[in-house]
């Protein structure tokens, strides 16, 4: 198994995490979102996810599997072991939602394409640009606080990490790296503080890279 990775990408992070989790060993393929223009974007790359998006995670050298959100599904119904979802279907549901705020609220408006195209195609400078990309994390972040605030668990649901957990924790990295204050958010301070103290959500020292 590889994985078609950058290792700022926060949906890429998602996948490392359940892989992680999983204790799945893979390859890791360093595609640069930056160097010569993006490597994402050479007709190599697109042979293999013609969105030009990473991950792309690759099963037996046969099969590409794009969108973290998907890869994350596979994930979890191949290798069902340790589970990231819940038991129940309604408790699913709500993991999902929260997942979804993050991985279809949040990072897409504010992921390196958009960011791109608000400053080489708009002429947004870079203290308006800062703007955008906080204006949308406050907004879904306090969404998000209000609904784990109904929860005394370390994670987002129940007693373990699920979907939600692995949406979030790449989130905050990426909000960290933008300067976006978590100060009005408790909740997703402390649960990112404590998941950041487990292995699975850091870099995996046993995958192999391959620039």
């Amino acid at each position: 198994m590889r994985l078609h990775d950058y290792f700022r990408s926060t949906a890429s992070y998602r996948v490392r995490i359940a892989l992680n989790f999983k204790n799945i060993n893979y390859d890791k393929i360093e595609v640069h979102l930056v160097n010569n223009g993006g490597e994402q974007n050479s007709p190599a790359y697109k042979d293999i996810n013609p969105q030009g998006l990473v991950p792309t995670l690759d099963i037996n050298h046969n099969i590409n599997l794009t969108q973290s959100m998907a890869i994350l599904e596979y994930l979890e119904e191949t290798y069902p072991t340790p589970p990231l979802l819940p038991s129940d279907n309604v408790a699913r549901a709500h993991v999902r939602a929260m997942a979804n705020i993050i991985a279809c609220d949040i990072h897409p408006l504010n992921n390196l394409r958009i960011l791109k195209y608000l400053k080489n195609d708009l002429d947004i400078n870079d203290a308006e640009k800062n703007q955008w990309y906080h204006h949308w994390i406050l907004t879904g972040f306090a969404a998000l606080e209000k609904l784990l605030l109904n929860s005394n668990s370390k994670f987002c649901y129940g007693n373990s990490p699920t979907f939600a957990d692995l949406c979030l924790i790449p989130q905050v990295y990426n909000a960290n790296r933008f300067n976006c204050s978590l100060d009005e958010f408790p909740k997703i301070y402390a649960i990112n503080e404590y998941c950041l103290g487990l292995k699975e959500f850091q870099v995996d020292p046993s995958a192999k890279v391959n620039s």
